[in-house]
C-alpha cells in the first residue's frame, strides 16, 4: 500500500496487524451515518482504512505533529475516500478543538505514548464536541485495578518511561474518573489481540 505515495508517507507496521480488529468494533459501536473525529491519527493509515469501509461514515483525521499530518495527506492523496476529509491539527491537550458536533472521536494507541494531560484533555475536548449520546472510543493497553495484564506490557511500560518518565500505561479505573469528570461513562470494553482493550465512553445524556 505503498508504492505510489510520497517520501512524506509513514508506514506504521502495528496499524495493518490492528485495523481489521479495531474496525470490527467500529461497526457494532458506531452509527450508520455520522462524523468521527480521530485524534492523533499518526501516519494516516488506520484512517483512510475505516473510511474505505465504513461509506457511510465522515472521517476526520487529526494530528498535532507536521510529519504525521503531512502522512496522512500523502495516504487521502492516493487511497482517499470522499468521505475521509483532510487532516486537521489538533493537539488533544488544548481543547476546544476546530471541529462542530460530532458523533464519535476516536484515539488509537495514544494515551500511554503522552503525558497524562493528554488524557485530561481528550476527554475534556471530547466531551466539548460529543454530540449527547456520542462516544468516545480508545483503543491501546490498560492496566486493570493496578496491575499489568501481560508480562509483554509491564517491558512496554519499562520502555516507554525509558523514553519519557511521563509516559506509562494507564490504568483502566483512572481513565474512568477522568471520563466521570467530563460527563461521560464507560459503556463497553472490548478485548483485544496482543493485550489490547477497545474501552468506549459515551456522553451522559442529560449533560
Amino acid at each position: 500500500m505503498t508504492e505510489k505515495l510520497s517520501p512524506g508517507a509513514m508506514v506504521a507496521p502495528a496499524a495493518a496487524r490492528n485495523r481489521d480488529p479495531i474496525l470490527a468494533v467500529l461497526r457494532d459501536v458506531l452509527p450508520a451515518r455520522g462524523v468521527v473525529l480521530e485524534i492523533a491519527s499518526g501516519s494516516g493509515e488506520h484512517a483512510v482504512h475505516f473510511a474505505q469501509a465504513l461509506p457511510e461514515i465522515i472521517w476526520q483525521p487529526s494530528d498535532a505533529d507536521a510529519a504525521a499530518l503531512a502522512s496522512i495527506r500523502a495516504y487521502r492523496d492516493v487511497y482517499g475516500a470522499s468521505n475521509l476529509l483532510p487532516p486537521l491539527r489538533i493537539d488533544a491537550r488544548d481543547p476546544p478543538w476546530p471541529v462542530d458536533k460530532i458523533d464519535a472521536v476516536l484515539s488509537i494507541n495514544m494515551i500511554h505514548i503522552a503525558p497524562w494531560n493528554a488524557c485530561e484533555g481528550l476527554f475534556l475536548g471530547a466531551s466539548q464536541v460529543l454530540r449527547k449520546g456520542g462516544k468516545l472510543i480508545l483503543y491501546g493497553p490498560f492496566n486493570i485495578d493496578g496491575r499489568f495484564t501481560a508480562q509483554s506490557n509491564e517491558a512496554f511500560d519499562a520502555s516507554l518511561k525509558a523514553r519519557d518518565a511521563s509516559w506509562g500505561i494507564r490504568d483502566l479505573a483512572d481513565v474512568e474518573a477522568c471520563a466521570a469528570r467530563n460527563g461521560l461513562r464507560l459503556v463497553s470494553k472490548v478485548e483485544m489481540p496482543a493485550n489490547n482493550l477497545t474501552v468506549v465512553f459515551t456522553r451522559k445524556p442529560g449533560d
